[in-house]
């Protein structure tokens, strides 16, 4: 008989629960700007370090520090930051209009600002994203993206761009570079692929950027895309944003235990990073180095962005049931506005006063836009679109049986 005793399997469990303070210090952190920079073209072998480093740029005193920082002029500094509180503000009024039967559910990016933000800038016109529905502000970052179009589709009104036809935060802002969000998960890896190889085949110089969840990296469609994007050298960025959190299941579930989601793409073949995504400057500075390496046919980059979800995961849930109150307060990379807010303070260009009037100011533009969203009508008061609508946009030329149909609708 053997003498081994008998076989187990291990079943991840969070460091945290209700009730008890997380241990975060499974988060593996680097000091700020103690990570390499490598050359743009590097080869994925060369960067294994990387993987399990974190790139930080803003240290504990707010100040900017080691080679991933970045030239960014002052005025992309304010943008960003006023992007990154607008984002905020309009997620919290969103989040009482769900309360108030206005629309259906709601998903805040509350703490994961800086990611879309940052990222959103340093893309250029014409790239196209392919996120998740926690990346609004990519949306937010677009002077061209009227905020009353952002609330009409989560309303489902009579204005709604996409006719009711998806659920809220579910957008879709072809011109604006921004893809229709899919609820499936990972979804959005293969078809970011997929968009920068034909933007390949095509000869342009346009790249494609997807972006999916901690959880989401368990899905076979993201292996799928790695070995796509690894193959054929496509021009994509690939972000993980790994906020600790799926719906209720810890990161460790999804692979992130005694490894990194950034590893991943590593043992594909594919150039990749761990960065923290409650630093602006490191996320703007990451972005602009995949991008880069993107548009020169270097091939593709995965990016871990290292964050937490502060809020529920949506209008649905309560996070109370599955990890500790206080969490949030306790994340060791701190709140992405309070740290950009510091850094700025710390350079002369931003102060306390202009933080809480631009808040104000941001606020009534978000209330503003709601009111006249509102008057399109919303799911409390039934102005939605009409059933006619359902014949609309689904054939070039309409059969005659749905003519029919729609004829016996009318009457």
């Amino acid at each position: 008989m053997s003498q081994t005793p008998p076989l187990h399997l291990h079943v991840p469990e969070p460091t945290g629960r209700p009730g008890c303070h997380t241990d975060f210090s499974y988060l593996h952190l680097s000091p700020a700007g103690t990570v390499r920079r490598p050359p743009v073209d590097a080869d994925h072998i060369d960067m294994g370090d990387l993987v399990y480093a974190l790139v930080r740029v803003l240290d504990d005193d707010g100040q900017a520090v080691g080679p991933w920082a970045p030239s960014i002029s002052t005025e992309l500094l304010r943008k960003g930051l006023r992007t990154m509180l607008k984002t905020r503000i309009f997620d919290a009024r969103m989040l009482i209009a769900q309360r108030q039967k206005k629309l259906s559910f709601y998903m805040q990016s509350l703490g994961e600002e800086a990611i879309g933000t940052a990222h959103g800038m340093a893309l250029s016109e014409g790239d196209m994203c392919f996120p998740s529905y926690r990346q609004q502000s990519l949306l937010m970052v677009r002077d061209d993206v009227p905020l009353v179009d952002l609330i009409c589709q989560l309303l489902s009104n009579q204005r709604d761009p996409l006719k009711g036809r998806q659920l809220p935060v579910l957008y879709s802002v072809r011109r604006a570079g921004f893809f229709s969000v899919s609820g499936n998960l990972a979804t959005q890896f293969i078809q970011a692929v997929g968009w920068g190889m034909a933007s390949a085949i095509k000869g342009d110089n346009k790249i494609a950027s997807g972006w999916i969840g901690d959880g989401a990296t368990a899905e076979s469609d993201f292996h799928t895309a790695l070995t796509f994007a690894h193959v054929y050298q496509a021009p994509v960025i690939l972000n993980v944003v790994n906020n600790q959190w799926a719906i209720s299941t810890f990161q460790a579930l999804a692979g992130g235990e005694r490894t990194t989601f950034a590893a991943r793409g590593a043992g594909c073949g594919i150039a990749s990073l761990r960065v923290d995504g409650n630093d602006f400057l490191a996320v703007y500075a990451a972005s602009q180095w995949a991008i880069e390496r993107a548009r020169n046919n270097f091939g593709p980059t995965l990016i871990e962005w290292v964050s937490y979800r502060g809020g529920p995961h949506s209008t649905s849930d309560d996070p109370s049931k599955y990890r500790p109150a206080d969490d949030w307060a306790q994340f060791p990379l701190g709140d992405p506005i309070e740290r950009l807010k510091r850094h700025m303070i710390g350079r002369a260009i931003w102060s306390e006063e202009e933080h809480e009037e631009t808040r104000k100011e941001l606020e009534a533009e978000v209330v503003a836009a709601q009111k006249e969203a509102e008057r399109y009508g919303s799911l409390a008061n039934g102005h939605t679109f009409s059933n006619i609508s359902m014949f609309e946009d689904v054939y070039k030329d309409m059969p005659q049986h749905l003519r029919r149909q729609l004829a016996q609708l009318e009457r």
